[in-house]
C-alpha cells in the first residue's frame, strides 16, 4: 500500500501554530513573572554596582596611587632607592603603594619598581618576590620583569633558573628589543657554564633573526669566541 505523502501545512494552520506558541510563551512569562523580575533586578544591581565601583572608588583610588607614584619614581630615577621603596615621610614608597593600592594599575606597577629597586640593592629574595607579584599588561615591562627575575637567580648562583627565566622573557613577546636582549643573556650563561656549543646555537639565533638589534650588531665576535672555546674544550 502506498504511503501517504506529507500534506503541506496551510498558511492558516501555520498562523494557528505560531499563535499557540506565543500563547504558551506568554503564559510561561505570567506564571514566572516574579522570578523573572527578580532576575532582571539582580542583573541591574550587578551592572550598577560595577559601574559605581569603577566610577566612585576605583577611578579616584587610581588617581591617588598615580599621585603617590610620582615621588617614588623620582627617587628611583635619582637612585635614592630607600626613599623610593619606603617613602620620604610625606610620600609613600613603592612598598606601601603596592600594598595600599594593589587593586590599581599603579599599585601593580609599584611591584615592578620595588623588585628592580631591591635587585639593585642586592636584596635578591625580595626582588624575586615583588617581581613575581607584578602582573603587567604592558608586554615590554612584563618581559623585563621576567628577565629581571633571571638576573636575580643568576646573582644567587642558580644558573639553570636564570636561563629558564631569560628564555621565558625572550619568548614571551617576540620583538627586536627584549627577545635578542634575553637570548644574549642566555648565551652568556651558557658560556659561564662552559656549554660553548649551546652558546653558539643561541648566538646564531640572534644573528639569523635579530641582526639589526643592539645585540646583533657585534654578534659574529661572540660566535667566533664561543666556537673557539668549544674546540678547545
Amino acid at each position: 500500500m502506498a504511503k501517504k505523502k506529507n500534506q503541506p501545512v496551510s498558511g492558516d494552520k501555520r498562523l494557528e501554530n505560531i499563535e499557540e506558541t506565543l500563547s504558551r510563551t506568554e503564559q510561561l512569562i505570567v506564571n514566572n513573572q516574579k522570578i523573572i523580575m527578580v532576575i532582571v533586578a539582580v542583573v541591574l544591581v550587578v551592572i550598577l554596582a560595577y559601574f559605581g565601583y569603577n566610577r566612585y572608588y576605583l577611578e579616584p583610588t587610581t588617581i591617588e596611587a598615580q599621585e603617590q607614584m610620582y615621588a617614588a619614581q623620582s627617587y628611583f630615577e635619582a637612585d635614592s632607592l630607600d626613599k623610593a621603596l619606603y617613602g620620604d615621610g610625606n610620600n609613600l614608597g613603592f612598598i606601601d603603594i603596592a600594598n595600599d593600592y594593589s587593586i590599581t594599575k599603579p599599585g601593580n606597577l609599584a611591584n615592578y619598581y620595588a623588585g628592580i629597586a631591591f635587585l639593585r640593592k642586592g636584596d635578591l629574595d625580595q626582588a624575586i618576590d615583588y617581581l613575581e607579584e607584578f602582573d603587567g599588561n604592558d608586554h615590554i615591562i612584563s618581559c623585563m620583569a621576567t628577565g629581571a627575575i633571571g638576573d636575580a637567580w643568576l646573582e644567587k648562583g642558580d644558573n639553570e633558573k636564570a636561563i629558564a627565566y631569560y628564555l621565558e622573557a625572550a619568548n614571551k613577546e617576540v620583538n627586536n628589543f627584549t627577545t635578542p636582549l634575553f637570548l644574549f643573556k642566555v648565551a652568556q650563561v651558557h658560556e659561564i657554564n662552559g656549554d660553548y656549543e649551546d652558546a653558539v646555537r643561541v648566538y646564531s639565533r640572534i644573528r639569523t633573526n635579530y641582526l639589526t638589534s643592539n645585540e646583533g650588531k657585534n654578534i659574529d665576535k661572540y660566535i667566533a669566541r664561543a666556537e673557539t672555546l668549544a674546540k678547545k674544550k
